[in-house]
């Protein structure tokens, strides 16, 4: 089967998680013999952006950690019925352009023979209602929204047909865990500063608990968009800031440390109950222990006190962190149930065949091809 990912980037993972995940997906369809392409828009935002904060240098080590994968770059004269005409599955990320989603739409309504999927992995269907409501999902056979309560909000407004859950995952050919990279720290976060949408947060469960631990604990953070401010408070409280790292270069990073965090979004928390950030799976998958902020497990996607472990406020984080930096056998038994629960139910592959399902179900493939 021939499939088309329409995304913001593919080339860049600069405040960009989805391409994390679209990274795994298209490489274990690629393994099942399936024909894999992405189309990016020109000038795209996060390409912009690490194009200007790493150069091109970082374009190459995509290339070099995904030579398997394929990206082109479209402008405003670029055929789109052409590119998606002997496609048999398109897949159109929900920050592409709404009018090019319309135009999609269209070309799938005047007799397109492939499958048009909409995919939401953001929060802008709560956050920025009119945004997501004004799209032309009319002719979009399947919409998959990467959490229960986001798909709900999808059906009671009437957005689309056939919606399906389809949460995000770790790619274990990438995310494994290296046990023979020396510890050079004890503990990393791995996230951005996000539009003041966890900057209360991070103060409680980030910079509070690393005041608290001491001098003797190595704290890093890597991530981007930090402020001034933020960057000073960091600073101040002792924890090295090690600014943007290239998704492929995680593993390592969290090899070398001893434990890690999962600080969620507010309005998750708040609004989209049981989503947790893509870091979440990739950490577990690296085996690393991990302390959580509060969200609801709504879904039961983990075992909260045998996977990870979860901190009420920022006191508790600093109590479960001196707990597993302390203790070694605790800490080899939470990193290996984590790591036991991602490798049976959250990687790309078990979304791929949860795809395969979800388009035989839909008469779009025989279930002879579910399997590959």
């Amino acid at each position: 089967m021939k499939f088309i990912f329409y995304t913001h980037s593919l080339v860049s993972d600069w405040n960009h998680g989805n391409a994390h995940f679209l990274r795994g997906i298209m490489r274990d369809l690629i393994r099942r013999g399936h024909d894999v392409a992405a189309l990016e828009p020109a000038g795209s935002w996060s390409r912009a952006n690490m194009l200007r904060d790493q150069g091109p240098s970082a374009i190459e080590a995509f290339h070099r950690a995904f030579p398997m994968l394929r990206s082109t770059v479209y402008d405003d004269a670029f055929d789109h019925e052409a590119a998606v005409g002997e496609a048999d599955v398109v897949i159109v990320h929900e920050w592409t352009d709404p009018a090019l989603i319309a135009r999609l739409g269209k070309a799938r309504r005047q007799g397109g023979k492939f499958t048009l999927i909409f995919h939401d992995t953001h929060h802008r269907a709560v956050s920025a209602h009119g945004d997501i409501a004004a799209l032309d999902l009319e002719n979009y056979d399947i919409v998959l929204a990467f959490g229960e309560t986001l798909r709900e909000r999808y059906l009671r407004a009437g957005w689309g047909r056939n919606v399906f859950t389809w949460h995000e995952a770790a790619d274990e050919a990438l995310f494994r865990p290296m046990p023979d990279v020396e510890k050079t720290g004890d503990v990393i976060w791995i996230g951005n500063w996000g539009d003041d949408e966890r900057s209360a947060e991070i103060a409680s469960f980030l910079i509070d608990p690393s005041r608290s631990l001491g001098q003797n604990t190595a704290w890093t953070v890597r991530g981007v968009r930090y402020p001034p401010q933020a960057l000073d408070a960091l600073r101040e409280a002792g924890i090295g800031y090690g600014g943007w790292i290239a998704n492929a270069d995680v593993p390592r990073a969290f090899a070398e440390n001893r434990v890690t965090m999962h600080i969620p979004r507010r309005p998750y928390v708040e609004a989209l109950p049981g989503i947790p950030t893509i870091r979440m799976f990739e950490a577990l998958a690296c085996g690393i222990p991990l302390v959580s902020a509060p969200w609801d497990d709504a879904e039961g996607l983990f075992k909260p006190g045998e996977d990870f472990l979860f901190a009420r406020n920022g006191d508790e984080m600093t109590r479960l962190l001196r707990e597993v930096l302390s203790d070694q056998d605790f800490a080899a038994d939470l990193a290996a149930c984590g790591l036991k629960t991602v490798r049976a139910r959250h990687t790309c592959r078990h979304r791929v065949d949860e795809l395969f399902g979800i388009l035989a179900r839909h008469d779009v493939i025989g279930e002879q091809e579910v399997v590959v």
